[in-house]
């Protein structure tokens, strides 16, 4: 791969670098004045990957392509503007945007001015970068986590100078308040608490692809939040890669339980949060979700493996023991609390009995729900350096039978709704049924239901009348 004058491109080594110099925090967002209002009558559109945090990434790139003067346009077919905002977690995540890239590439022959950027973690991968220039020539823009803000000037430089434009920065990253925002929800939103990771667990791409944990002002949280309710919203989810170290690569003493509990005091009917680390999931912030009521009784806990020696390898910070004392503390302080996972199998040399130790903490949690993955080596991270000599047909029967295992436990759970009247945040219809509505309970279950005048955003009491290993089927009452 050649690389041309004026391209970043992005170095794993680099982004690991953790130093102890201050975080810089900008507080404005400036257009370039040639490229104001350059989508004037042009369309925009943003396909997105993975987690919470990249759709809060996109609401903050629509926000800049509306500033612009661009329109939001529902297909890729007959835009001017075409942004992948990726996920870099696993394997199968790669795939389906090369896939996507592949199927774009017919639109980039018909129309030469079109401007087809990825975006994301992916983007900071040096791999998938060096992929993208030598066999993808329809992708046009290609910039990273780190400069979201710059857009404006980048798509100036390929939509009206005629340059393809690498713009990846690999560091520990900034903290940017007061970009523009299209909230893609009107009643549901997002509000990051902070950027980036520092645990380093040894699967994970993500302290590469993100950056330097870096925390939020709290006041700018609490202002975004109270806009929020402002405006109508009923729910937000506090989103960063590891919420409740919150406040921990700061100054002063600010923590998780207390930005939790001055949300909470805002008022917002439901308040929501992901992801936790079990490391850092401290008492107080228990105390605190069970004061309030508008503090959802929703937990995602992962546990990625139940095997001490496993989690060591992971580079997780804690053991099978401290993680059940910490689930039980849980489930005894917070009424009617639910529960979710994470979990990995087929990590490099799990034996029988590594994985057999997964399934007993699965049996005693009994998680409500659960995210199951075959271990996904990513390149550039110590895991993916480990030898390995675990067969893939192995590893899918253990996934199999871990997937079985926790799903007949969910659907015994699920169960004991039956009877029971629930409140439901609606949705809107459900996708499969149009005389169905869908939407969560405060203990994040899918429910679906029958009823009449109904809209979406609309709190609904819901007598359950079936329960399914994923979903509650009921009635309006």
């Amino acid at each position: 791969m050649k690389q041309k004058p004026g391209w970043v491109l992005p170095d794993l080594k680099e982004a690991q670098k953790r130093t102890t110099n201050t975080i810089d925090r900008i507080d404005t967002f400036n257009i370039p004045e040639a490229a104001r209002m350059m989508g004037r009558g042009k369309k925009y559109f943003i396909s997105t990957y993975g987690c919470q945090a990249n759709e809060r990434d996109s609401e903050t790139l629509a926000g800049i392509l509306d500033e612009l003067g661009f329109v939001p346009n529902e297909t890729a077919e007959g835009s001017d503007v075409i942004i992948i905002n990726t996920c870099a977690i696993r394997q199968n995540a790669e795939e389906k945007v090369l896939g996507e890239i592949g199927n774009f590439k017919r639109l980039y022959r018909e129309n030469k001015d079109l401007v087809i950027g990825v975006c994301g973690c992916m983007a900071q991968e040096e791999g998938l970068v060096e992929t993208l220039l030598t066999k993808y020539p329809q992708v046009r823009l290609l910039f990273g986590t780190h400069n979201i803000q710059e857009l404006p000037s980048m798509l100036y430089s390929c939509m009206v100078e005629g340059k393809k434009v690498v713009k990846i920065y690999s560091k520990e990253g900034e903290v940017y308040e007061n970009l523009p925002v299209h909230r893609f929800g009107t009643f549901k939103a997002w509000v990051n608490i902070m950027y980036g990771c520092d645990k380093f667990c040894t699967y994970c791409i993500v302290p590469y692809t993100r950056g330097k944990q870096r925390s939020r002002k709290m006041s700018e949280i609490l202002k975004e939040v109270q806009q929020l309710k402002n405006e109508g919203y009923k729910e937000i989810t506090l989103l960063g890669q590891n919420v409740n170290a919150y406040g921990k690569d700061m100054d002063n003493e600010q923590d998780f339980a207390t930005l939790l509990e001055e949300v909470a005091k805002i008022g917002i009917p439901r308040v929501r949060f992901t992801t936790s680390h079990p490391w850092d999931f401290s008492e107080e912030m228990i105390d605190i979700i069970a004061k309030y009521d508008n503090i959802m009784p929703f937990i995602h806990l992962p546990l990625q493996s139940g095997d001490d020696d496993v989690l060591k390898l992971m580079g997780r910070r804690y053991t099978k023991e401290s993680y059940l004392a910490l689930y039980d503390k849980i489930v005894n302080t917070i009424p009617n609390v639910s529960v979710s996972t994470d979990i990995i199998v087929g990590f490099p040399n799990e034996t029988d009995e590594q994985f057999e130790h997964t399934l007993d903490v699965v049996r005693y949690c009994k998680y409500d729900n659960a995210f199951t993955f075959i271990f996904s080596a990513r390149p550039g991270t110590p895991a993916s350096r480990m030898h390995d000599s675990i067969d893939m047909e192995t590893k899918r029967k253990r996934l199999a039978k871990l997937n079985k295992t926790w799903n007949d436990l969910a659907l015994e759970k699920n169960k004991a709704y039956v009877g029971r009247t629930v409140t439901v945040l609606v949705d809107g219809l459900s996708k499969k049924n149009e005389k169905v509505y869908s939407g969560y309970t405060d203990t994040q279950k899918l429910v679906n239901f029958k009823g009449e005048n109904i809209q979406p955003g609309d709190f609904v009491e819901v007598k359950i009348t079936e329960a399914k290993s994923f979903s509650l089927d009921g009635v309006a009452v």
